[in-house]
């Protein structure tokens, strides 16, 4: 059964619609963006507008980017050092993932 008042609604919309009121709204033409978990939506909206990323994935791209240093470096001490750099991020990378999986 329809909500008692879906035909007012439907005039409103449609009258809204002849009147323009649509046009040029912003992301016009484009899809709506998914929220996959809604109590997420402003952390997200925020973290998207200010350009900064989850930790989870800033630590798997330094990861990704100090493995390809080591694989530049030829001197013993230094590849043993950055092993060291990339194992205390992976460290950081498993702590922050637990993380997530257990409170959100």
């Amino acid at each position: 059964m329809d909500h008692p008042l879906i035909d007012l609604i439907d005039q409103i919309v449609n009258k809204a619609q002849k009147e323009g009121a649509f046009d040029n709204l912003p992301g016009q033409g484009q899809p709506i963006a998914r929220v996959n978990n809604p109590q997420n939506a402003v952390t997200d909206r925020i973290m998207k507008e200010s350009g900064t990323k989850p930790l989870i994935v800033e630590l798997q791209q330094r990861i990704a980017m100090e493995t390809k240093a080591l694989a530049a470096l030829r001197d013993e001490e230094a590849r043993k050092a950055q092993m060291r750099k990339i194992a205390d991020l992976q460290t950081r990378l498993g702590i922050e993932m637990d993380a997530v999986r257990r409170f959100g």
